[in-house]
């Protein structure tokens, strides 16, 4: 992750790609604040790997598999995409793009979608066959999300785009206030009913029409504060998490909290900063916070439940709720899993040492992690 500034909206997709400035995420800050050591603890969850693929680096950017049905879809920065039986961790096929690839795949209508570098989408049949590709406006970084007929992308100068999934027409785009300074993430989008919720710089989170773009609410999820730019700073962070009636999402320098997903009324907020944001299910909202803390929710008025600071540092993904757990990857390729009651510590496993950028992926009885070397591996619990 790494923050870009904006020149002007004729430079901003240059200025986004390239940028080297200041980074609040660097290696300096990590020497200041040293990852916690890992303690022991009795575990009440057994937790083992059922198997694993190796799909190729992150690189730069991040990396989430996709599931459908009993396929997972993998991708990685070099082209390579992967059709995985879930079940099995058979490879059913294994192809390569044609271009480098920068955002994570998205399936639907029988087919799945990837971002290529310099702002392409790219269609493939179920079997692999590369069905169209197009050109958006500017750099893809999160992945596409896919709903009846369409498949959309929202691309790093805050443009949202819907394409036809049988051509690649565009049938509307939508724009949105793009801030002088943005940090360079991976804010991602989610479809519910006929609406598209989008997550956005400057704090803000857009429902927009599916039929045509049009927006139909607006909310705050973080009120940029402070007297620099820097401090101005107020990203929604992560995936919004749909659960019943509510959308949740979490702002870097900003808050927690969920909202009416008709209308987008806030429900509550809490102060939180995070980066990578928010998981859920009918009980809790669970959030990750810049420090390292693991917090979680009421989901009924926002509550707090109970924080979890014993992972401080260890620049932990978005956590997942997982049967009677809550799991959560780091920097050094763990995977934890902490009661959903209490927070507390109740298994553990390690993966292949690189860091896991991507909230872990519930698929029916497995969890499916994709570390930053390209390290496809599904876990089951008993």
């Amino acid at each position: 992750m790494r923050l870009s500034t904006k020149l002007s909206a004729v430079l901003v997709a240059s200025v986004l790609a390239g940028c080297s400035s200041w980074n609040p995420f660097s290696s300096k800050s990590e020497v200041k604040n040293a990852p916690a050591a890992l303690t022991d603890f009795k575990s009440s969850l057994s937790v083992k790997q059922t198997w694993a693929v190796q799909v190729g680096s992150a690189a730069n950017y991040v990396f989430s598999p996709a599931v459908s049905g009993t396929k997972i879809y993998v991708a990685a920065a070099d082209g390579t995409l992967m059709k995985i039986d879930a079940l099995s961790g058979r490879t059913e096929w294994r192809i390569n793009a044609g271009m480098r690839l920068t955002g994570g795949v998205g399936v639907g209508s029988e087919q799945i979608f990837v971002a290529g570098e310099k702002g392409h989408l790219l269609s493939f049949s179920g079997d692999g066959q590369l069905r169209w590709k197009i050109q958006d406006t500017t750099e893809i970084l999160s992945a596409p999300v896919v709903a009846d007929d369409q498949v959309i992308v929202r691309s790093i100068d805050n443009k949202i785009s819907a394409y036809a999934v049988a051509s690649g027409v565009r049938k509307w785009s939508a724009e949105r206030p793009l801030p002088p300074l943005t940090l360079r993430a991976v804010p991602g989008m989610v479809v519910a009913g006929d609406q598209v919720i989008v997550a956005l710089p400057g704090g803000r989170m857009s429902a927009l029409s599916m039929t045509n773009g049009s927006l139909r609410w607006e909310a705050a999820v973080g009120e940029p504060k402070g007297s620099t730019e820097l401090e101005r700073v107020a990203d929604v962070s992560g995936l919004p998490v749909v659960v019943g009636n509510d959308v949740c999402a979490s702002s870097y320098q900003g808050r927690v909290g969920c909202f009416d997903l008709q209308t987008g009324a806030a429900r509550w907020a809490k102060k939180l900063s995070s980066e990578v944001g928010v998981g859920g299910d009918e009980r809790f909202i669970f959030a990750a916070d810049v420090s390292g803390g693991i917090n979680a929710y009421s989901r009924n008025g926002g509550g707090s439940a109970w924080k979890n600071d014993k992972l401080s540092y260890r620049k932990l993904s978005a956590p997942v709720s997982f049967g009677r757990a809550v799991a959560v990857g780091d920097l050094a390729g763990y995977v934890h899993f902490l009661s959903r009651e209490d927070g507390s510590f109740i298994g553990r496993i390690a993966t292949d040492g690189s860091q896991i950028l991507a909230a872990p992926v519930v698929a029916g009885s497995n969890l499916i992690v994709q570390t930053k070397s390209g390290l496809v591996v599904a876990l089951a619990t008993e």
